[in-house]
């Protein structure tokens, strides 16, 4: 008892008990540099699920929407340390939530000079504003025809502070920034890293639109690998062969073919059914976002599998074996004997535990 009574005048130092059974409290709860008074009447048990809260009318007020959480955390806390540390977050998440409604709005000359702005750098590049102009939209376009989106979050105090930017980027887009600048600085830096981005987002879309990518579905311009169709295999022998080939003045897909003496397959001319890609054990396509990405080792068979569904069906083996992250096991469909890369460490810690 004596160390929750240290504690709580610890904590709340301005709240003190007003009788010898302490029964009573009362004092003031603090909350971002402003004191609230309160009275807090414990019955003679000191169970705080019977005890009443009696409220300045300045802390009732900040705190009128939040009485049904006030109660409950006074039905479940253990003492009223717990109790008083509990209701100090709260009031600072109110506090915080009250000054956001009551914010004052930017000063006229925000909007007028934001206004300015983006006349200079041209409407057309505006898509999206707010009705605070606190959230903007602008976009480019690169040299390939490729539109980009910047969305600016914007402060009531730009310019003097920089507003928070994002990006739909491969690699992270840091913009310098003054009390000085402005929309048309920040859009410049923007039209500079798309420029120093175009030829690696040629080098994807040739690869989107001349082979069929299986993953991502819809990759987005900040993605950076692809998983796409292939309709031979093995491939290693002829990179090991063929790597010489790899010219630098071709594209990376134009190379692939050379090295790998194949044509991609694209979309547009196979339909799904031309693969054989549903998992050989859950018979699905996805699960869980991911494809079939386990292939039987036995080449008369090749049956592909989710990783997760034949890590559970070589845990069913006992015939199974595993050394350091790779389990070899018989594959469901030929019985041969097949091997499983495991990449997370938690699946391989699982599967060393069984034996």
């Amino acid at each position: 008892m004596a160390v929750t009574e240290a504690s709580l005048l610890r904590q709340c130092p301005l709240l003190l008990p007003q009788n010898r059974s302490k029964t009573v409290y009362e004092g003031f709860i603090s909350a971002q540099g402003r004191d609230f008074h309160l009275r807090i009447v414990l019955p003679e048990d000191l169970q705080l699920k019977n005890a009443r809260l009696l409220c300045s009318w300045q802390l009732r007020t900040i705190l009128s929407g939040y009485h049904r959480i006030v109660q409950q955390r006074m039905q479940h806390s253990p003492d009223l340390m717990s109790f008083m540390m509990e209701l100090k977050m709260l009031l600072e998440v109110a506090l915080k939530n009250r000054q956001e409604l009551y914010a004052l709005p930017p000063p006229p000359q925000f909007y007028s000079s934001l206004i300015e702005e983006i006349g200079t750098l041209g409407w057309d590049k505006l898509v999206y504003a707010d009705t605070c102009f606190s959230t903007i939209k602008l976009k480019a376009e690169d040299a390939s025809g490729r539109e980009h989106l910047i969305t600016l979050k914007l402060k009531a105090k730009y310019p003097a502070e920089s507003p928070d930017y994002f990006v739909d980027f491969p690699v992270p887009f840091c913009a310098s920034w003054t009390p000085q600048s402005s929309l048309i600085s920040i859009y410049s830096q923007f039209l500079a890293a798309i420029e120093s981005l175009k030829a690696f987002w040629d080098v994807m879309d040739e690869i989107d639109e001349k082979t069929w990518v299986l993953e991502p579905e819809k990759p987005p311009r900040s993605a950076t690998a692809r998983r796409i169709a292939l309709v031979v295999k093995p491939l290693g022998i002829k990179l090991s062969r063929n790597i010489h080939l790899w010219d630098p003045e071709n594209s990376v897909l134009q190379n692939l073919k050379d090295v790998l003496e194949i044509d991609f397959p694209a979309r547009a001319i196979l339909e799904k059914s031309d693969f054989t890609m549903d998992c050989g054990i859950c018979y699905a396509y996805q699960l869980d976002g991911t494809i079939p990405d386990q292939v039987c080792d036995n080449s008369q068979c090749g049956q592909p599998f989710h990783q997760i569904c034949l890590y559970e069906w070589l845990r069913g083996l006992l015939t199974s074996r595993q050394s350091f992250n790779i389990i070899f096991g018989e594959c469901p469909y030929c019985s041969k004997v097949s091997k499983l890369l495991i990449t997370s460490h938690k699946m391989c810690l699982a599967f060393s535990n069984m034996f």
